[in-house]
């Protein structure tokens, strides 16, 4: 059976490299926002006997999505849907690890979900019947790697060098990243374009279905 979201409140699901605006518009026009990224799994979970997925160069991948929990994202959006409210995990990004929880209610809508991993949501909401828009932010790789690299610096999210080697890498899959949200069914949009959109449907005016 579908999941009929509550009130007919709009989901939309916004994509992007790290560092090109997601939280900034999900924060400004989310009613509410869902930060996906708190569904991160926690360090204490990479063990010798189930190790999380590692880089290249030793250190566990946090850019791979075996490094987060999405059935508790989609379990977390549905519940969102259907009763108004949730709770969600406080991940520190610096710690790895989790420190309780906050709630978080609709609030008249949209409710705007975004994270490094959202493209993988797209397909078991769909299959669940959930009305769902998706967007993948257009902005050049040097201008997210940038931002990144200072916005990563200033909250001390992690060591200077594996910033600057997860921050290369990064850089590098740009490409790879755009394809793997175009492939799951993401429309691109310039992010000025996603602004206007998010402004629209914020003052109750519905997008199309892409």
């Amino acid at each position: 059976m579908g999941v009929v979201p509550k009130q007919q409140t709009p989901l939309i699901l916004l994509g992007g490299a790290s560092g090109s605006g997601k939280s900034y518009l999900a924060n400004r026009f989310g009613r509410p926002h869902l930060e996906l990224d708190n569904f991160y799994r926690e360090i204490s979970e990479h063990t010798a006997d189930s190790p999380l997925p590692q880089t290249g160069y030793g250190e566990i991948d946090w850019d791979h999505p075996g490094t987060w929990n999405c059935n508790k994202a989609v379990d977390a959006l549905i519940e969102l849907l259907e009763s108004g409210q949730t709770q969600v995990p406080n991940y520190s990004i610096s710690t790895s690890s989790y420190d309780g929880t906050h709630r978080i209610e609709l609030n008249g809508g949209p409710l705007l979900a975004e994270g490094i991993f959202v493209s993988e949501l797209l397909s078991p909401l769909r299959r669940l019947g959930v009305p769902v828009q998706a967007y993948y932010i257009e902005v050049s790789a040097v201008t997210t790697a940038v931002r990144r690299f200072v916005r990563d610096v200033k909250e001390r999210r992690k060591p200077i060098l594996f910033l600057l080697k997860r921050g290369y890498a990064l850089f590098r899959a740009d490409r790879q990243i755009r394809g793997r949200h175009l492939d799951a069914g993401f429309t691109p949009m310039k992010k000025k374009s996603v602004k206007k959109l998010l402004a629209a449907v914020a003052r109750g005016e519905l997008p199309n279905s892409p």
